[in-house]
C-alpha cells in the first residue's frame, strides 16, 4: 500500500518552523510523511514525533521511515498531542505542523468513500471507527441533517437537499456515496447545476467534518500544541477551507492581543500581554505554479505564530 498525499506549501511551511538542528518537533497530520521527512532532513540530533490517526498511513509511514532513529511514530489524533507528550515523558516542544484536511489518499481511494467521483460505500472516517457518513445519512433527523448541511457545507440548497435525503431513506436506505450524490443532484434546480463545481461537493464536505468532529478536534488541537510549545517555539497550520481557516485565524489572534482595557482607561488594568506573535500578518498562498500542478492547493492557506 503507497499511502500517496501531494503535500501543498511544503517549503514555506518548512521554513516558518525555523527549524533546529536539536530541536523537538511534531507533525500532527503526517499523512504520506512528506512533511516529516522534510523535517527529519534538517535535523541531528533534534527529535520529530509524527501523529495520524489513520491505520493506513500509520502502516506506510514505518515502512517509509523505518530507519529513522530519531523519529516517534503515533497512531492518534493531534487533539491528544499534549497527552502523547506526556506519555513519552517530552515537556515542551519547539515547533508543530498541521496540515487540516483529508489527505489526497483518502480521496482518491474510493473504497474511503470521501469521493462523490466513485460509486463506494458511503464511509468518511479519517480513523476507521466510529460512527461513519452513512449513519448519519440514514439516522440523523431533518433538522439536524440541515444543520451540518448549511454549516459545514455552507450549502445554499441545504433545505432542499436535507428533505431528499430524508425522502429517499424511507424507501431505500442511502449506503453509497453514488447513491447519495444522485439523491443531491435531484434535489438541486438545473440551471444552480451548471454554475461550476460538482453539486454534492458541499454537502460531501459537511458530512465529512461532521463525521471527523474536524472543527472540534482542530480547536482541540489547537490548544493543545500552543500549550506544549517551547517559548520561541512555532505553530504552523495549513487549512484548505474558510471554516477551518477563520477558527485558526481567530486563535492565533487571540494569543497574539496585548491589553484589552477601554481606550478611556488612563493605564492598564488587565495585565493581559501577548503569549505570541505573527510570523506573517496575513496568511501565505500557493503560488500560480503550485496551483497549476497540483489544482487541490488552491485554497490552501498557511498561518505560523511564534510563542513568546
Amino acid at each position: 500500500m503507497t499511502f500517496l498525499h501531494t503535500p501543498v506549501l511544503l517549503e514555506e511551511a518548512i521554513e516558518g518552523l525555523a527549524i533546529k538542528k536539536s530541536g523537538t518537533y511534531i507533525d500532527g497530520t503526517a499523512g504520506g510523511g512528506s512533511h516529516s521527512e522534510a523535517i527529519l532532513k534538517r535535523l541531528k540530533s533534534g527529535k520529530l514525533i509524527s501523529i495520524d490517526q489513520d491505520p493506513d498511513a500509520i502502516d506506510f509511514l514505518q515502512e517509509k521511515f523505518s530507519k529513522h532513529k530519531n523519529l516517534i511514530l503515533v497512531k492518534d489524533n493531534f487533539s491528544h498531542m499534549a497527552q502523547i507528550m506526556r506519555d513519552i515523558s517530552i515537556e515542551g516542544v519547539d515547533g508543530v505542523l498541521l496540515d487540516i484536511g483529508v489527505s489526497s489518499y483518502q480521496f482518491d481511494a474510493p473504497e474511503r468513500g470521501f469521493s462523490y467521483r466513485y460509486d463506494y460505500p458511503l464511509d468518511m472516517r479519517m480513523s476507521k471507527t466510529g460512527v461513519n457518513a452513512a449513519d448519519l445519512v440514514n439516522k440523523l433527523p431533518l433538522a439536524d441533517l440541515e444543520k451540518i448541511i448549511k454549516d459545514y457545507g455552507e450549502e445554499v440548497f441545504y433545505k432542499r437537499i436535507a428533505s431528499a435525503i430524508v425522502k429517499e431513506r424511507e424507501m431505500l436506505a442511502i449506503k453509497t456515496t453514488g447513491h447519495l450524490v444522485n439523491v443531491i443532484k435531484s434535489a438541486i434546480p438545473a440551471k444552480f447545476k451548471r454554475n461550476g463545481g460538482h453539486p454534492a461537493k458541499k454537502t460531501f464536505q459537511a458530512l465529512r467534518i461532521a463525521v471527523n468532529k474536524e472543527l472540534d478536534v482542530l480547536q482541540k488541537g489547537l490548544d493543545a500544541a500552543f500549550s506544549i510549545l517551547n517559548p520561541g517555539g512555532r505553530l504552523a497550520v495549513i487549512t484548505f477551507h474558510s471554516l477551518e481557516d477563520r477558527i485558526v485565524k481567530k486563535n492565533m489572534a487571540s494569543w497574539c492581543e496585548g491589553c484589552t482595557c477601554p481606550p478611556e482607561f488612563p493605564v492598564c488594568i488587565c495585565n493581559k500581554t501577548p503569549s505570541a506573535k505573527l510570523v506573517n500578518k496575513k496568511a501565505i498562498r500557493p503560488s500560480q505554479h503550485e496551483i497549476n500542478v497540483n489544482p487541490r492547493s488552491r485554497s490552501a492557506k498557511l498561518r505560523i505564530c511564534v510563542k513568546l
